[in-house]
């Protein structure tokens, strides 16, 4: 019984009405997924999806073969319909190779990080072995108080991360031996293969691609040349750094895998509220009640600062909302010279549990001010009256 084969469109992962353009995205990306080199672990499930995807796209990316399989489907093609008699179904021989078909579409493009033509179809293998990696970059959340981030400060976190084995120097071997070439792949880290008309390069099973294999082990790492240990790391914050400010510490990460550089460490900040002061880019924020009195006969008041207390003067008439500047009292600029300002927000602080003295007097008050000391409600009126006829 013969199997039914699968919908072209279906193997892609694309519509029916997809673009040339749209085909050949789907096509790169589930060619780079299934080639053998990437499936170490199942080459034979890979092979068959590789071929199975390359298949489709020779057909789909073809505009005859297309529309003969639009009308007709798969029988369409193997009765060569339209074509002369040609057949399409199979690729029986040479006619259908997927490398030829990768090799194509990608033409000599560093798809896994090597050359493909050189790392994928039969190039030198000296030069396929495993390359240095990179150690992982980590990231921690540092939290800090208000004033120490506008004045800056050195914190001690406890970081926990791989490093380098001290014994062995990162090499995995224990001390007075070396690794040894691997008897599988002859030291190249890849084994070549051929079936039928296919040749296949693998990596290696037994090395994993190094080329070499570890018979003694460095009994402190146990051949991964990384040892996890839990280290005191200072970290220096400069003056100014805002809530959500990364720090960058470059190397302070995990260390490399086969001689690859130390990832980084990413310190972010995180500043907790103050009782006070709120921050405004890099101006400081202090709101400060005032009484009644103050506010209409003036006089001056001591206003909280992060360097000290400060006189400051109120004028008489203030108003509450009225906002005072104190020049170079605020954030230090981060990325230059110089600090913000702190702006003082006074506000007027109506009076609560008035004995019967105190509001006979603010009646009386009152009534002396409507003419001439309340300019701003009397205008406000004007306004009203003006606005509905009265």
């Amino acid at each position: 019984m013969q199997v039914a084969k699968k919908d072209y469109y279906e193997i892609l992962g694309v519509s029916r009405d997809a673009s040339p353009e749209e085909i050949k995205r789907a096509y790169r990306r589930l060619a780079v997924k299934y080639h053998p080199d990437r499936n170490p672990d199942n080459p034979k499930e890979a092979e068959e999806k590789f071929k199975e995807v390359a298949e489709a796209y020779k057909i789909l990316s073809d505009p005859e073969k297309r529309k003969i399989y639009d009308q007709y489907g798969h029988a369409g093609l193997e009765a060569g319909v339209g074509t002369g008699g040609t057949t399409y179904g199979g690729f029986g021989g040479f006619d259908f190779d997927p490398f030829k078909i990768f090799e194509e579409v990608f033409g000599r493009e560093d798809i896994f990080g090597e050359d493909i033509f050189g790392g994928l179809f039969g190039g030198s293998a000296t030069t396929r072995s495993r390359k240095a990696q990179a150690g992982v970059s980590l990231q921690y959340n540092l939290e800090i108080d208000f004033e120490e981030a506008v004045k800056g400060t050195e914190k001690e976190i406890s970081l926990t991360r791989y490093e380098t084995c001290p014994r062995c120097g990162g090499q995995g071997v224990e001390p007075g031996y070396r690794p040894e070439p691997c008897p599988a792949c002859g030291g190249t880290g890849y084994i070549q293969t051929r079936q039928g008309f296919f040749s296949f390069t693998r990596t290696c099973t037994q090395c994993h691609g190094r080329g070499t294999i570890i018979r003694h082990p460095c009994r402190e790492c146990r051949g991964t040349g990384r040892v996890r240990r839990t280290r005191k790391i200072r970290v220096k914050i400069p003056p100014g750094v805002n809530d959500g400010t990364t720090l960058r510490l470059r190397g302070e990460g995990e260390a490399g895998i086969e001689g690859g550089p130390s990832g980084d460490l990413f310190v972010s900040i995180r500043v907790r509220p103050h009782p006070l002061f709120s921050r405004r880019e890099d101006d400081i924020v202090v709101e400060v009640p005032i009484s009644f009195a103050l506010a209409a006969l003036g006089g001056e008041i001591s206003v909280p600062t992060l360097d000290g207390k400060v006189k400051l003067k109120i004028p008489a008439g203030t108003q509450s909302g009225k906002i005072f500047r104190l020049r170079g009292k605020g954030v230090p600029h981060l990325h230059s010279s110089g600090r913000g300002d702190q702006l003082v927000k006074v506000y007027v602080e109506t009076p609560v549990n008035l004995s019967l003295e105190q509001k006979q007097l603010l009646k009386r008050f009152d009534e002396l001010s409507r003419d001439t000391g309340q300019p701003r409600i009397k205008e406000f009126f004007r306004k009203v009256r003006g606005l509905f006829g009265q």
